[in-house]
Order: C-alpha cells, then sequence, then structure tokens
C-alpha cells in the first residue's frame, strides 16, 4: 500500500484519528494546565462527539483508522516491545530500583491493557505490589500519583507525525507534556505491519537523539499541492525545525518550495491552523485580523544536496497562488467584527478539514465563519465540539492524513 498526501484539499482516502481514552479521565483541575489543555473536558461527552466526527468521515467514504488500535497491534509485532523498553525504561526516568520492575510491565502487560497505559497514563497504584523493590521515587510518590504521564493531546493527531507528499515526518515535539507521543507514533509506523511493509519515506525523527531546539508539529504543516510546503513558525515549530525539514525533503526531491509563515506570539496562533486553513483548490480560511504585517519566507533548493535560498516575501498569498499555477487565491476573512473574530479563532474557526475540493468539516458553534463560507461556495459540513473543542483543536487538528489525491487545477 502506497501511503502519500498530495493536496490540503483533494480527496481525503484514509486517515488516523485518536478517540479519547483513560487520559481524558485523568486530567485534574491540578495537572491540566501542565498536559496544555484549558479545562478538564467532560470525557464521555467528548467520545461521543468523537464518534460523530468518525461517522461524518466515513459517511464521506473516508477509511478511518484509530491510532489506539494501530498501537496495540504494533506492541505485538516482532521487536516492538524491545523498541519501546530501550525507550521508556531507563533508570534517569524511573530510578534504577524499577529498572526490571518496569522491563516486565512493558514486556509482559497484553497489548491491549499496556497500549491504554502508554497513553493513559502509569499510576503508582497500577503497578503496586513489586515484591522486592526498595524505591525511593515509588516511597515518594502516593497512589494515585504518575509513574508515567497521561499523554491526552494524542487526541490531536494532526501534530505527532505529518505525511508530506510521499514522505513522513515522525515530529520532535515542542512541549514536555507531549514529547513521549513520538514514541508512541515510531511504534506504529515501524512496527505495524500495514506502515512497515509499505517502504515508507521517514524523513525525519524516526531516532531518539535530541532534536530540540528544532521542533516540528504537524498544525503548522500544510501540503498545499503542486509540490509546495507552507510551515507555520511560531511557538511549537521553530526555525532550526524548518530549516531541518526542509533541507531534508529537498535532498529527497519531495518538494520544490516551503513558503514559511511567520505566526503570532499569541496563544491562540499556536499552529499556522489556527490562523488559516485550505478549504477549496483555490481558497483560504483566514483569521480576519491577522495582522498585515505578518512576515513570510521562501525556501527554493538550490542543486540536489538540500541546499536552498531564503527570500522575503511582500505578498504571501501572491507567492502561494504562483507556487500553486494560480493567478490568485481566494482568501476568505469572515466578515465579523474584532470580539466576535476572536471568540470564533478560540472555537478553531479557521480549523476546517476538507474532504474534498470545497467541502470541509468545522465546528457548527462557529456559525458566522460557517455561513460566510457557504455563501462563497464551500459546502460546511457542521461537527459538534461542545467538549472537544475545549482542548483547542478543531476537525484538522483532530486528523492525521496518511492517504490524499492530488488537485488537478
Amino acid at each position: 500500500m502506497s501511503f502519500h498526501v498530495d493536496s490540503e484539499v483533494g480527496v481525503l482516502r484514509q486517515v488516523i484519528v485518536h478517540r479519547p481514552g483513560l487520559e481524558l479521565s485523568r486530567l485534574t483541575p491540578d495537572n491540566v494546565s501542565e498536559l496544555l489543555f484549558d479545562d478538564v473536558m467532560w470525557a464521555d461527552r467528548a467520545r461521543e462527539e468523537h464518534d460523530t466526527f468518525v461517522g461524518q468521515l466515513r459517511d464521506r467514504d473516508v477509511t478511518v483508522h484509530y491510532f489506539r488500535d494501530l498501537l496495540t497491534t504494533a506492541l505485538d509485532a516482532p521487536g516492538a516491545r524491545r523498541f519501546l523498553q530501550e525507550r521508556l525504561r531507563t533508570a534517569t526516568r524511573f530510578g534504577p530500583a524499577l529498572d526490571k520492575p518496569m522491563e516486565v510491565l512493558l514486556g509482559e502487560t497484553p497489548a491491549e491493557v499496556l497500549s491504554e497505559l502508554l497513553i493513559g497514563g502509569v499510576l503508582k497504584q497500577d503497578v503496586m505490589p513489586l515484591p522486592n523493590c526498595s524505591s525511593l521515587l515509588l516511597k515518594h510518590l502516593e497512589p494515585e500519583d504518575f509513574l508515567l504521564r497521561p499523554l491526552p493531546n494524542h487526541l490531536f493527531q494532526r501534530d505527532n507525525s505529518a505525511m508530506i507528499y510521499g514522505a513522513l515526518s515522525i515530529n520532535p515535539m515542542a512541549k514536555m507534556a507531549r514529547k513521549r507521543e513520538t514514541i508512541n507514533s515510531r511504534l506504529v509506523y515501524n512496527f505495524h505491519p500495514m506502515f512497515r511493509d509499505a517502504g515508507l519515506d521517514i524523513v525525519y525523527g524516526n531516532d531518539s537523539r535530541p532534536h530540540e531546539p528544532a521542533t516540528v508539529e504537524g498544525g503548522d504543516v500544510l501540503v498545499i499541492g503542486n509540490g509546495v510546503l507552507m510551515i507555520g513558525m511560531g511557538e511549537r515549530t521553530s526555525p532550526q525545525g524548518v530549516e531541518t525539514l526542509a533541507r531534508l525533503l529537498f535532498q529527497g526531491g519531495q518538494v520544490r518550495q516551503v513558503i514559511v509563515v511567520e505566526l503570532p506570539k499569541e496563544r491562540a496562533f499556536m499552529h499556522l491552523d489556527t490562523a488559516m486553513t485550505m478549504v477549496d483548490s483555490d481558497a483560504f480560511s483566514v483569521y480576519p485580523y491577522l495582522p498585515d504585517t505578518l512576515r513570510s519566507f521562501t525556501l527554493n533548493p538550490v542543486g540536489s544536496g538540500g541546499d536552498y535560498t531564503v527570500d522575503e516575501n511582500t505578498d504571501l498569498f501572491a507567492v502561494v497562488a504562483e507556487g500553486l499555477g494560480l493567478n490568485k487565491v481566494r482568501v476568505l476573512r469572515t466578515p465579523i467584527d474584532r470580539m466576535g473574530a476572536q471568540r470564533e479563532q478560540w472555537d478553531d474557526g479557521n480549523n476546517f478539514l476538507a474532504v474534498s475540493p470545497g467541502v470541509v468539516l468545522g465546528y457548527e458553534r462557529n456559525t458566522t465563519a460557517n455561513r460566510y463560507l457557504a455563501d462563497e461556495g464551500i459546502e460546511v459540513v457542521p461537527v459538534v465540539g461542545s467538549e472537544l473543542g475545549r482542548g483547542r483543536g478543531g476537525p484538522r487538528c483532530m486528523s492525521c492524513p496518511i492517504e490524499r489525491d492530488a488537485v488537478t487545477l
């Protein structure tokens, strides 16, 4: 099977999502901020909403893969447990006294249970009692303290990996609360037979070396088509991360141009797809009050070794149109007052997931933006997200396309 993502809006064939599990039940007022959420979510309702979202994708003939199911299968593949043990069972993570017990936990726990723990977290009480274990860490922890913290941001499958045309980046994440997601993603892409046997071209992140500060997150990565990649540069994706990924993609001939957008340093713009997403083959939905001073740059390859030039742009969307081979692109800015725009921005009012050209999924609560797009000829499939949206991520954030068609212009 060939995995590829050749556009942002071509027909979506296959996608990875994560149905919220144990990890949401372990969000509390005390840890929610540290785990990068703004509020404690109603876990059961979030699961119901996610099930509806998946149903809407399937109604559009999208094949949906659940991340936890992929992880469960991968854990039973030859070599997978050893891979996991080498990356999690370290004296610096758990202390030397827990070295052997954690090796047993990771090596012998049934895959269905272990996949839940790898995402939902491991409490002290999950591993007690441990015979003949004199661990200062265990003595120190209370029964409901975490040995391994939960990963609630797995809900946002867009970020920890990204298919870019025929290449895959397993993204080194910027925030400590998300870094371990990469281990789970590497397990899936290296050991699940669907991916293991596909000959994936993994260009970045498939190693255990420290990558900071060259971080990349998939919410900043837009595969806009025609061999062009757009990357947001801000809180989560650094200039070093952009350059590292661009060089690797140029070396492999996977892209012919990278357009870099410098994001405002605000929480509401943590990723590029909170500021703009592509909604048709010639159209972007853009936050209406995105600063006029927004800077952007174009990286063009020089030769075949990965070198490139860096040029600052005077008009971002003129460069985008040229890259796509169009005379111009439609920049759709919802006509709304600033306070209304800020409210819809907070509710991911520009975070649309296209399932085909001009057909997108977006949160139903952003009524002004949705009506405006409809008036502009874009079909918006309304997604219920009263709980899901409290995680500060929309339909695009919750999905990782692994097969999407190109668009014929």
